[in-house]
């Protein structure tokens, strides 16, 4: 992908390769320091993305950043166990990841200072820290704009539906919504994908026929209107999944073997990872993924060892099963809460409450070295153990991923430059 664009739409890379870069005021020392700062996008590894929501805020300290060696009001319950990667432990009750730590990286430290739900989860679903004047878009409208489809398959697809916005992108980059999980060996049944009521697929194609010619007579408006431009990006996904074997068979996951079955369980979080995998497949180019309940104020202890298992199996299923597919260096997975959990225990309710100033992030696969912690937190992971990594930061290594610059910029309706992540830089280590 393009680093940027001149105003003239002569791309910048264009310009290097002519050999101009001092014409156009780029010394090469600083071409070469801003490629190191991840400023300059290296070859994109990954083709699309796996971005999975553990919304409500899932504690850090009881999964991925335990400290056994702290005050017993800090300690918790669980027990850390070593991983398939010497000198990393991760909680007793992720024994799958543990064995798999080989194929995906952890980031400590994560800090920012958005308590919410709500600006949360705005927060890390787009990369940057929310505007009340300005609505961001989220990486899937992103990679939909910069990444496209191939027409046969939708391009972002959410299961069973998706927390990010397309913001000032407009509605035709907004991801299908399942509205559902898969269950274990039936095929999937997605809004629009079965013909109901005996509904022919000559009756789709003379219906499309229809709806082709009234879009010439109101083709004017529709290039300065992006709600029906959105609306007509959605009637055109709903007749390609209809009319294409390749969609309607990527979205049944009682077509995979047996024994890649296997790798996950019945959980419908599980069943939605395995969905996954076969959307990217398929061609898919950002997939979201939703697994909920991590809003531990009271019990956490007990609600963990329930919601600890589905994340375990299903995450490991992903990642063994795009490792066997031949699809994880091509494939990048991000997995990620709004927030952490408070470090010192909520004693009167047994639970940890919100806590944004340190928490933990995951991410495989598109060219990130996996097996490594990446970042570290204080003895009672009360902050970072220095500087941190803001949501920022893992937004702009995630689109280098993907061979899209996040200094890259867009403008709204009315002319507003915007940069896709504003004050995020590349995170060198996840590369290293």
């Amino acid at each position: 992908m393009p680093t940027t664009t001149t105003c003239n739409g002569v791309r910048r890379r264009d310009f290097l390769k002519a050999g101009v870069i001092g014409g156009t005021g780029l010394t090469l020392a600083n071409y070469l320091k801003f490629a190191s700062a991840g400023e300059v996008a290296s070859k994109a590894t990954a083709n699309a993305a796996i971005f999975i929501n553990l919304t409500g805020g899932p504690t850090h300290m009881d999964t991925f950043d335990l400290k056994p060696e702290a005050k017993a009001e800090f300690r918790g319950e669980f027990n850390p166990i070593d991983t398939a990667v010497p000198g990393i432990q991760i909680s007793e009750h992720l024994p799958k990841l543990a064995q798999n730590m080989h194929l995906f990286t952890i980031l400590r430290g994560v800090t920012h200072t958005l308590g919410a739900h709500e600006l949360g989860t705005e927060y890390v679903n787009a990369g940057n820290r929310p505007l009340p004047s300005l609505e961001y878009p989220g990486y899937s409208a992103i990679v939909a704009k910069e990444l496209g489809g191939n027409g046969n398959i939708p391009t972002s697809v959410a299961i069973p539906r998706s927390r990010q916005k397309t913001g000032y992108l407009g509605v035709q980059y907004a991801p299908l919504n399942t509205g559902d999980t898969p269950k274990p060996g039936e095929m999937f049944s997605v809004r629009g994908l079965k013909l109901a009521g005996g509904l022919t697929i000559d009756a789709v194609e003379k219906r499309q026929a229809l709806l082709g010619d009234l879009d010439k007579t109101f083709r004017g408006f529709e290039e300065t209107n992006q709600l029906v431009k959105g609306l007509d990006k959605f009637g055109q996904q709903a007749h390609a999944m209809i009319t294409s074997p390749k969609s309607r068979e990527a979205f049944d996951v009682s077509k995979e073997s047996p024994n890649f079955q296997k790798l996950f369980g019945e959980t419908p979080f599980d069943q939605s990872c395995l969905l996954a995998s076969r959307l990217v497949e398929a061609g898919t180019r950002f997939v979201t993924i939703e697994l909920g309940g991590w809003d531990t104020h009271q019990d956490n202890w007990n609600q963990l060892k329930k919601k600890s298992p589905p994340l375990d199996s299903g995450l490991s299923g992903l990642l063994q099963g795009l490792q066997l597919k031949g699809l994880l260096e091509t494939t990048t997975v991000f997995v990620t809460g709004e927030f952490g959990r408070t470090p010192k225990i909520n004693t009167t309710r047994n639970g940890r409450d919100h806590y944004p100033r340190c928490m933990f992030m995951l991410m495989a696969g598109g060219g990130i070295t996996n097996g490594q912690v990446v970042g570290k937190s204080n003895a009672d992971a009360t902050l970072p153990d220095s500087k941190g990594f803001s949501p920022d930061d893992v937004a702009a290594s995630l689109f280098h991923t993907l061979g899209i610059s996040h200094t890259k910029e867009y403008h709204t309706d009315t002319g507003r430059p915007i940069m896709i992540v504003r004050d995020g830089h590349v995170i060198p280590e996840l590369f290293a």
